[in-house]
Parts: C-alpha cells; sequence; structure tokens
C-alpha cells in the first residue's frame, strides 16, 4: 500500500438552524487550519463558503459549500449547509455523503426546530456527531439551559467534555475535561455520566483511586466515533474562541473515512453546480475506488458511460486541478454530462441510503415580460432544476404556464436574483399557495374494460385501499400472468404512480395501497399501450366510486416571545386551527410548542415579528400530512382530460401516443 492510500481522510458536515453562526464557524476552522490568510465574514460578504452573489448580498448560505484543510495530519473535507428551512434539500444531499457532522447550537437561542429535524436525521443515518454550543459571550448565553434542552430533545448522551470558564461577556474559553486545568468536580461528573452508561467502568469508578484519564477518554473516542455518545464543546466563534479545540475535539472524537482505493468504483453524486466555463460540475464523494481524469466512468442510475475531463479541488470561487478521486474522498468530477443529482457512479452497493427532510409545500407560477424568449425563462428554470430537483419546474404548453415548487418566500427572493445574475431574465412569481393532497375515504374497487374503438383491448379491476399516514402508494398485483402477461402487468405497475399525481380534486393520491386483482388482455387485439390508457381510468374509477379527502401540510412550531405577549400567540393558534403544548417559561422568555396547518399560517411569522417589534422567533418543521377538516376544500386544476370522461381521454391519450 503506497502513501498516498494511507492518507487518513473525514467528511464532516457543518449543520445549524439560521443564524447560529454556522458560516463564522467554517471560515475560522479554515483561517486557523492555516487554509486561508485572511479571515472573511458573512456580514461583509467576504466568507469563503458564501461564493454566490446573493449569499454575499443577503449574508445567508443558500448553497451547500466544500472547503478543505489538513489539522493534525488529517484531511477534512468540510461541507458548510445552508441553516435557512427554505433550502433544506440541500442539507438533505449534504447529509447522504458525510461521516460525521458538527451541529452548532446557539448558546442564547439553544434547540430550536430545525436542530432537531436535522438531529433526527443524522440519527437516522447513524452518524456520529459532536456539538458546538456557540456564541457563549452574548448577553442571555446560558450553556445549562441549552444543556438540559439539547438532553431533552436530542438525547441523553449528549456528553459535555469542555467546562466554560465565565459567562456571558466575561466568557474566557473553556477547560478540557481530560487535562489538568478543569475543576475536580466538573471532571468527577464527566466520569459519573459515563459509568452510568457502562458496567465496566461503573466498577472501575466504585473501585475509587486516581482515574486513568487516558483510559476514559479513549472509552468516550470509541463511543463517539460510534455513533453513541455525543460530545459538546463550547466557544465564541466570531473571536475565533474555542475553534483550535473544537478542531481538536474533531480529530480526537470522530472517526475516519473508510473506503479501498484499489476496489471497483462506487459513489454517488450529491450536488450539481455550473462552471462558466467547464460547464456542469458534479460534486462527487466516493466509497471505493479511484476516479481519475480521462477515465470512463459507469452511471449506474442512467445505464450509461461518460468520460471523465477532469477533477477539481472546489472551495468559493477557487478550484485547483487534482487529477485523481479517491475513496473516501470528495470532489468536483468534469465531463459527467447528463449527469443529475442522486445518480450512482460504477457500483451502488457501498452508497448508504438517503434521508428525506425537503418536502416542498408551496407552488408556484412564474411570469415573464410577453416580449422575453419563452425558451429562455423555461431553459433557465429547468437547468436551476437540475441543482435542485425539488424545484421540479414544470412547463404546461397548452395553458402556456410555468409552475415550480418552493420551501418559502426567501427561497422565492433567492430564485429572483439568480434569473437576473446568471441568466440576465426578469421574472416575478405569483402568490404562493398550498400544496394538498388527496387519499381515499375508504376502500373500493375500479374497474374499467377498454374493448373500443378497436384495435384495443385492455381489462383491469384495482382494489383501492387508505394506507398509513405517510405511507405514500404502496401497489403489488395477486393476477397470475397466465391471466395477463408479464409485460402488460409491468406497463400497469408504471403508469400507476402517473395515474395517481392527480386524483378528484387536482392533486396528487397518496397514503393507499393498489392491488391489481384482475386483468386480462386479447390474443390479437392487445397492445402494451393499451395499458397505459386504461390504468388511470380503472383508478379513476375507483377513486369517483369511493371518493378521496384532502390532506394539508402540518407544521411543527416552537414560538419563543415576551411573556406579554403569550396570551394574544395563544389565541392567534387557535384562530388559526392550531394545537399547542402548555406554554413553558424560560428566563423572561415565553416558549411555545405546536402544530399549525401552514394554509393558515403562511404570513404568521411577519405579523408575529411586527406585534412582538422583532423580540420573538418563530421555528417551523414540515411535520407531515393531516386530514383537512369537511369545511375546508382545495381545488387544483386538472391537466389535460379527466379519465372520468372516458371517450374523450381515450381520443386525447391515443392522440397523445401516436404523436
Amino acid at each position: 500500500m503506497n502513501q498516498q492510500q494511507r492518507v487518513q481522510r473525514m467528511n464532516i458536515g457543518i449543520f445549524a438552524h439560521v443564524d447560529a453562526g454556522k458560516t463564522t464557524t467554517t471560515e475560522h476552522l479554515l483561517y486557523e487550519s492555516g487554509r486561508i490568510r485572511a479571515l472573511g465574514s458573512v456580514d461583509s460578504g467576504t466568507a469563503v463558503t458564501d461564493s454566490m452573489e446573493v449569499e454575499r448580498q443577503r449574508g445567508i448560505s443558500v448553497r451547500a459549500a466544500l472547503a478543505s484543510f489538513s489539522w493534525r495530519g488529517v484531511q477534512v473535507n468540510l461541507v458548510d449547509t445552508p441553516g435557512h428551512v427554505d433550502f433544506l434539500s440541500e442539507v438533505e444531499r449534504s447529509l447522504r455523503v458525510m461521516d460525521c457532522a458538527v451541529l452548532i447550537l446557539s448558546a442564547v437561542e439553544g434547540v430550536q426546530a430545525q436542530s432537531e429535524m436535522i438531529w433526527n436525521a443524522l440519527r437516522k443515518l447513524g452518524i456520529p456527531t459532536l456539538i458546538f454550543v456557540n456564541k457563549m459571550d452574548r448577553t442571555g448565553a446560558d450553556p445549562e439551559a441549552v444543556l438540559a434542552q439539547a438532553r431533552t430533545y436530542l438525547s441523553g448522551d449528549i456528553i459535555p467534555v469542555q467546562q466554560p470558564l465565565g459567562s456571558e461577556q466575561d466568557y474566557k474559553g473553556a477547560a478540557d475535561l481530560w487535562s489538568g486545568e478543569a475543576e475536580a468536580d466538573a471532571r468527577t461528573e464527566l466520569l459519573e455520566t459515563l459509568a452510568e452508561r457502562d458496567e465496566s467502568l461503573l466498577e472501575l469508578y466504585m473501585a475509587g483511586g486516581e482515574p486513568d484519564l487516558l483510559y476514559w477518554k479513549k472509552y468516550m473516542q470509541t463511543a463517539a466515533a460510534g455513533g453513541r455518545l455525543f460530545p459538546l464543546v463550547y466557544g465564541v466563534a466570531a473571536k475565533g474562541i474555542g475553534i483550535t479545540e473544537l478542531l481538536d475535539a474533531m480529530t480526537d472524537y470522530f472517526p475516519r473515512a473508510g473506503g479501498d482505493a484499489e476496489q471497483p468504483v462506487s459513489g454517488i453524486v450529491y450536488n450539481i453546480q455550473r462552471d462558466k466555463s467547464m460547464g456542469r460540475m458534479a460534486f462527487v464523494r466516493l466509497y471505493e475506488g479511484t476516479i481519475r481524469n480521462r477515465d470512463t466512468v459507469t452511471n449506474y442510475s442512467q445505464e450509461t458511460e461518460a468520460k471523465v475531463t477532469q477533477i477539481r479541488k472546489v472551495e468559493g470561487g477557487r478550484t485547483e486541478d487534482v487529477g485523481a478521486l479517491e475513496a473516501g474522498d470528495i470532489a468536483v468530477v468534469y465531463g459527467l454530462s447528463g449527469v443529475r443529482i442522486g445518480d450512482v457512479l460504477g457500483r451502488p452497493d457501498a452508497v448508504p441510503q438517503e434521508t428525506k427532510l425537503a418536502v416542498p409545500l408551496l407552488t408556484v407560477r412564474v411570469f415573464w415580460d410577453a416580449d422575453m424568449d419563452d425558451h429562455k425563462v423555461i431553459a433557465a428554470l429547468q437547468e436551476l432544476a437540475d441543482e435542485d430537483p425539488q424545484l421540479g419546474a414544470e412547463w404546461l404548453p397548452e395553458e402556456r404556464e410555468l409552475h415550480i415548487k418552493v420551501m418559502g418566500p426567501i427561497q422565492l427572493e433567492v430564485l429572483d436574483s439568480v434569473m437576473q445574475s446568471r441568466y440576465g431574465l426578469k421574472v416575478t412569481f405569483g402568490q404562493p399557495s398550498v400544496i394538498y393532497k388527496e387519499t381515499p375515504r375508504a376502500a373500493g374497487e375500479g374497474y374499467v374494460a377498454y374493448l373500443m374503438p378497436k384495435p384495443c383491448w385492455a381489462i383491469l379491476r384495482f382494489h383501492i385501499e387508505p394506507g398509513p399516514p405517510g405511507s405514500g402508494l404502496v401497489y403489488e398485483s395477486v393476477v397470475r400472468s397466465s391471466d395477463l402477461l408479464p409485460q402488460y402487468q409491468n406497463e400497469t405497475a408504471r403508469r400507476v404512480p402517473e395515474a395517481l399525481q392527480q386524483g378528484l380534486y387536482g392533486w396528487e393520491v397518496t397514503d393507499l395501497k393498489v392491488t391489481l386483482v384482475e386483468g386480462n388482455h386479447h390474443v390479437w387485439h392487445t397492445h402494451p399501450l393499451d395499458f397505459a390508457v386504461a390504468t388511470p381510468m380503472g383508478l379513476m374509477d375507483g377513486l369517483n366510486r369511493i371518493g378521496t379527502r384532502l390532506l394539508e401540510p402540518i407544521l411543527a412550531v416552537r414560538i419563543a416571545l415576551p411573556e406579554e405577549n403569550a396570551g394574544r400567540v395563544m389565541n392567534d393558534l387557535v384562530q388559526m386551527r392550531g394545537s399547542f403544548e402548555p406554554p413553558v417559561l424560560q428566563g423572561e422568555r415565553m416558549v411555545i410548542e405546536g402544530r399549525l396547518p401552514l394554509a393558515t399560517s403562511l404570513d404568521y411569522p411577519v405579523t408575529l415579528s411586527s406585534y412582538t417589534k422583532g423580540r420573538s422567533t418563530f421555528a417551523s418543521a414540515f411535520a407531515g400530512y393531516e386530514p383537512c377538516p369537511p369545511d375546508v376544500t382545495a381545488e387544483r386544476t386538472r391537466r389535460g382530460v379527466n379519465p372520468l370522461d372516458q371517450a374523450k381521454y381515450i381520443l386525447s391519450v391515443r392522440k397523445a401516443l401516436q404523436g
């Protein structure tokens, strides 16, 4: 094994809620490690990882940014992810390729709804995580309250490995509990916490005597690297306090990236961006094997091959040609034409599962001036949808309308800016409307006998039944292949999800099980596309018989505000059809947690901020779809002909299929 293969690597994601100081922390990590010579700042628009014009202007991260540095002989790939909930899809994609994570909490705001959501995703993927409590010098900083919150909302296995020295403006740093500088009581508390979690350590502790701190720390390191315990450290990123200690903690407690450079290639494209001169940039995390310049790489997802033209490390606006990408590393690969986010390169074996966080809940129509070229606008938004598939840019040629899906208003402001700065196109957006869904009211059957006009023959009977909330669509067939040939069954299975994109009210039908219970074809008259025509008619027949109920998106919210405003907020929540837990007093602020329909609360954060004079915080996270009350109606204009009008539908579809 040569020296190159023995390089120790770590792929670390930096995650946090908005304004917790994430990009500032990243900037100081790069500076402290010697990777950059001068500190940039978010406020002045000079942060390395905020390379987009809109990021510099607004002082927020919009896109996950990759930076690399070395610390104590370990090569670190650091991904700074956006903190704002509108850009959660960037966080979701980054999570998939991280081996470990730093979750930043503000010592003032503590655990927010988004911190909780990211934490749950990290736990689901088993990613070792370290907590960095930032802004320890701020007025109102309360590390004990934040620790209590973190243990309540995140995990009881979060364990401080430092002792804060001083508080608020007098904060001086933190003492390492494994060294002699910390107070004996604080170290005893650490050892007792560990002893509670391991019988052999408990015996050792009960035996008394001077503890072997190296032995105890080794236990903590192993448990942290395995994602069983979560070390917590403190600091003030804006002043560089605690940054060296954070770097040391990362190398102490995080596992190294695995992978064998000699194995066949196995990797994933987790992000796509554009380079003005080089074209499509595919950000690739490689789990096994090696990719070199001019290699031909198999795109497993698309069953295609492409030749690599260049491999680069990218930081902000800077790039460096590295010539090769090895197992355990991340780099940008050029030359993979047509590649999409989520595409697997080589074998899929070593690529981990993904976790879904981002669910676009709003749909928006895009407008532009009559003298502007339609094709340019459509092409630009489809290119942006390549970079963020959640946008789902959809052009409706008959209506001459372009629609996109978004997470929130700030995303629209960013899209507006990008359309102007990158493409020179001025567009406007209509009022965002909530994306509802439908689900069957009861169990029942749908039937179709598609026998006219000849030549055609397709008979289908579906059993449709409601599924558990969040289950999506489950499809199966119990029809024998002697009754319906496999090729016809496959065509039917392929068309079921498409057919359920528009239910009785025009929304996607979800949380249901569809079973094909009867199917018939004709030896002479049947063509596979007959089942493409018949499937939507059979399903809509069933939905029309049993009916559907509307589902609406629900948000989990956490509102922190002055105590005197709590009564009005609780009244507001009731008026918006919300529910909430009894308020909790934290210092001088009241914290109210609850659930709210998105439809009734779209403008509420602005209203709340206005009447609390900016002294409140409103954090929300998607909590799932729930049935609407009977008096709520929401219908979407159907695209295309309704399969319930069978004669008209058959003619329109046959014409489209022939075309």
